[in-house]
C-alpha cells in the first residue's frame, strides 16, 4: 500500500535514512550543521556520529508498571493452574483439589476431571449433564484455549471505549473493578461446597472467566499505550560521567520502555509459582484467593497517580474519521475488477483524494476534518496491521507452554514439584534475559552500526519459537519411549494402586522450550507492542493495540481447528509441525515486509512535529491530567 508523500516528510529527506531522525524529527539541510527539528539543539552531524541511548523514565511510567505487575500476577496466578484444575480429578480423599502430604512427591492437584481433549467431552452418553454454557465453553477445547480466545477478543471493547469515549485512564480504572468482581466469583467456584457439584463449579468458572476476560482484555488494550505515553522527552545530548557525549533518543527509549514493561508482565506472572503450591497444599480456593487480594493494588495505584499521568484525550469520531479516510481513498480506484482495484491501491496517488491539501481553498469536502498527516498515519497503521496478521502462527508455538507442555510434565518424575510449576521457567527466563538485551546485546548492536530493526526482531522470534517446538518434539519422543504407558496418554498413566506412574525423566527437562519461547517473546511479542505504539495515530493507539493482541485470539481459533491432532499421542508430530510452520511463515513474513523495515525511520516521522491537527481542535494531544 502506498503512502502519502507530500506534507509528510521533507522532500530532501525521502530516500535517505540518515535524514529522518528516530521517531520524530526531519532534517532540512544536508551539510550536517542544521538543528534537528524538535530536538534540544542536536545537529544532524551529532545525531549521525554520537551513540543513541535510552532516556530516563518519569515516575508515572513506573506507576503503570506496578499496575501491570499486579494485574498480570492475578491473571497468571489463576490461568496457569486452570489446566490441572479442569483436566485432573480430585485427588484421592480431597474435597478442595489439594494433595495429601504423603502423596505430594508424585501427586497432581486437580478438581473437575474433564480430561485433555474437552471439545470431545460433549457426548450425548456423558455421565454428567452439561448446560448450554458449559458446552459452549468446552468447544474451545480447554480452559487455556477458551480463556486466551476471550481475553484477546475483549481488548477491542477497551480500545474502542478508550479512544472514543473515556480515555485510557478511566477505561483501565472501570474495568479493573469489573475484573475484581470476576476474581471473587472464581474463588467461590473453587470452594469445597462448589466442587461437590462439578456442573455448578464449571458454570461458575465459566462466568468468572468471561467477567475476568472482559476486564483483563480492556485493561490490556490500554495499559501498554499508557506507559509509553508517560515519556514526553525530546532528542538531546548528554555527557556521561565517563566523559562520553551521547544522544538521548526517544526511539531507543520507547524500545527500552517496552522491554521493562514486559519484564513487569513476567514478574507478575511469577505469581503462578505460589499458586501451584497453594493449589497442591491447600486447595484451589486458596490458590485463587491470593491473586484476588493482590488485584486490589491495581485501582489503588491508579488513584495514587490520578493527577499526574500524561493522557491522550479521546476523540469520539476518530474511528469514523479513519473509515472516511479509507473510503475517500478507495472511491476513485474501486472497480468490479479486483485486479484493477489492487493496482489502484498500490498506486502512488492512492491516498490523495483523502488529503485536504488536494482540494482548492473553499472546496474541501465538509467530511474532511483531519490534516494531511492523519492520512499518512492511517496508511502507516494499515500496513502495521498487515504485519500483525502473521503473528497468529507465532502464538501457536507460544500456546503450547500453557497447555500441552504441562500435560507432558504431568507424565514425568516430579519429585515433589507441581507439574504446572514448570511453566514459570518462561517468565523467569524473560526476567533474566531482558536486562541482558537492554544493557548488553542491543547497545552492542547499536554501537557497531547493526540495525536490528522491528521486522528483523520479529523474524528472529519466529525462528527461536520454531527451535522451542523442535526441543519439545524430541522430549515427547523420549517420553513415549520411557513411559510405562508409552504413547497411550502417559500423563494419565497409573499403577495397580491407582497412583501416578511417571516416566523416569526428570520434569525439569521440559524447561528448555519455556526458555526458548521466552527468548522468542523478547524478539517478537515485545516488538509488536512497540510497533503498535509507534505506528498508530495518538488517538487510535488503544484500538491498534487491540488489533495486535487480537492475533492471540486468532491463534486460539487455529488451535481449535487442530483439535483432532491436539491429543497426547500425537504431540510429537504436532510440535514438529508447529516448528516447520513457524520457520516457513516467519521467512515469508520477512521477505514480505523488508521494504517497511528499510523505511522504519521514515514511517515513524509521519504525523509528528508541527501539524494542523483536526478541524476546530488544538493540536496538543497529550497533557498532564488535572
Amino acid at each position: 500500500m502506498s503512502y502519502p508523500d507530500d506534507k509528510v516528510v521533507d522532500p530532501k529527506a525521502v530516500g535517505r535514512a540518515s535524514d529522518i531522525v528516530d521517531d520524530k524529527h526531519v532534517y532540512s539541510q544536508d551539510d550536517g550543521s542544521s538543528i534537528v527539528e524538535g530536538s534540544e539543539g542536536v545537529t544532524q552531524h551529532e545525531l549521525d556520529t554520537l551513540r543513541p541511548v535510552a532516556d530516563r523514565l518519569p515516575y508515572t511510567a513506573w506507576l503503570v508498571v506496578v499496575v501491570e505487575f499486579a494485574e498480570r500476577w492475578t491473571y497468571y496466578g489463576t490461568t496457569n493452574i486452570y489446566n490441572n484444575y479442569i483436566r485432573a480429578p480430585l485427588p484421592r480423599g480431597s474435597i478442595d483439589g489439594s494433595v495429601a502430604a504423603a502423596s505430594r512427591a508424585s501427586g497432581v492437584a486437580g478438581a473437575l476431571g474433564k480430561g485433555v481433549q474437552k471439545s470431545f467431552a460433549i457426548r450425548g452418553q456423558s455421565n454428567f449433564s452439561l448446560t448450554y454454557l458449559t458446552q459452549l465453553y468446552l468447544i474451545f477445547r480447554d480452559s487455556e484455549f477458551f480463556n486466551t480466545f476471550w481475553v484477546y477478543v475483549t481488548p477491542w471493547v477497551g480500545g474502542i471505549i478508550a479512544d472514543t469515549m473515556w480515555g485510557r485512564y478511566k477505561t483501565i480504572m472501570v474495568f479493573s473493578i469489573v475484573c475484581l468482581m470476576g476474581h471473587i466469583i472464581l474463588v467461590g467456584s473453587a470452594s469445597p461446597s462448589s466442587l461437590a457439584h462439578p456442573d455448578t463449579a464449571m458454570g461458575l468458572l465459566i462466568l468468572s472467566i468471561i467477567i475476568m476476560g472482559l476486564g483483563a482484555g480492556a485493561i490490556k488494550a490500554n495499559v501498554s499505550p499508557l506507559i509509553a505515553e508517560q515519556y514526553t522527552g525530546k532528542l538531546r545530548k548528554e555527557t556521561l560521567p565517563s566523559g562520553e557525549v551521547v544522544i538521548k533518543s526517544p526511539a531507543v527509549t520507547i524500545q527500552s520502555i517496552y522491554l521493562w514493561f514486559y519484564a513487569a508482565v513476567n514478574f507478575g506472572s511469577c505469581g503462578a509459582i505460589s499458586a501451584s503450591f497453594l493449589a497442591r497444599d491447600h486447595g484451589y480456593w486458596a490458590a485463587f484467593l491470593v491473586p484476588t487480594c493482590i488485584f486490589v493494588i491495581t485501582p489503588l495505584v491508579l488513584l495514587a497517580g490520578k493527577n499526574q499521568y500524561v493522557v491522550t484525550p479521546p476523540r469520539g469520531s476518530i474511528l469514523l474519521e479513519t473509515l472516511r479516510v479509507i473510503t475517500l481513498a478507495l472511491g476513485p480506484v474501486w472497480s468490479i475488477n479486483p485486479v484493477a482495484t489492487i493496482r489502484g491501491i498500490r498506486g502512488p496517488d492512492f491516498w490523495k483524494p483523502a488529503k485536504p491539501s488536494s482540494y482548492p481553498d473553499g472546496q474541501r469536502p465538509a467530511k474532511i476534518t483531519w490534516d494531511d498527516e492523519f492520512v499518512g498515519e492511517v496508511a502507516r497503521t494499515l500496513n502495521a496491521c498487515s504485519v500483525f496478521l502473521f503473528l497468529p502462527f507465532f502464538w501457536l508455538c507460544y500456546s503450547q507452554i500453557n497447555s500441552n507442555l504441562i500435560t507432558m510434565a504431568s507424565a514425568m518424575t516430579l519429585n515433589g514439584t507441581p507439574s504446572d510449576l514448570i511453566q514459570n521457567f518462561n517468565p523467569i527466563a524473560i526476567i533474566v534475559m531482558i536486562p541482558i538485551f537492554d544493557y548488553l546485546i542491543y547497545p552492542f548492536l547499536r554501537r557497531n552500526g547493526i540495525n536490528f530493526s522491528p521486522i528483523k526482531r520479529i523474524y528472529a522470534g519466529f525462528l527461536v519459537a520454531g527451535l522451542a517446538m523442535v526441543y519439545a518434539a524430541i522430549v515427547q519422543k523420549y517420553l513415549f519411549d520411557m513411559s510405562p504407558c508409552h504413547d497411550l496418554n502417559p500423563s494419565e498413566c497409573v499403577n495397580a494402586d491407582g497412583d501416578p506412574n511417571p516416566a523416569p525423566l526428570n520434569v525439569w527437562i521440559i524447561s528448555g522450550p519455556y526458555i526458548l519461547v521466552g527468548m522468542s517473546e523478547i524478539f517478537a511479542s515485545i516488538t509488536s507492542l512497540e510497533y503498535a505504539f509507534t505506528k498508530a495515530p495518538k488517538r487510535m493507539r488503544s484500538v491498534v493495540m487491540a488489533f495486535s493482541q487480537f492475533q492471540n485470539a486468532l491463534s486460539s481459533a487455529l488451535n481449535f481447528a487442530l483439535t483432532a491432532v491436539n491429543v497426547e499421542p500425537k504431540f510429537t508430530w504436532l510440535f514438529g509441525s508447529f516448528a516447520v510452520t513457524a520457520w516457513v511463515v516467519g521467512t515469508i513474513f520477512f521477505f514480505t515486509f523488508r521494504d517497511l523495515d528499510r523505511r522504519e525511520l521514515e514511517l515513524n516521522a509521519i504525523g509528528v512535529g508541527e501539524r494542523e491537527g483536526f478541524k476546530g481542535e488544538i493540536t496538543q494531544e497529550a497533557r498532564p491530567q488535572v
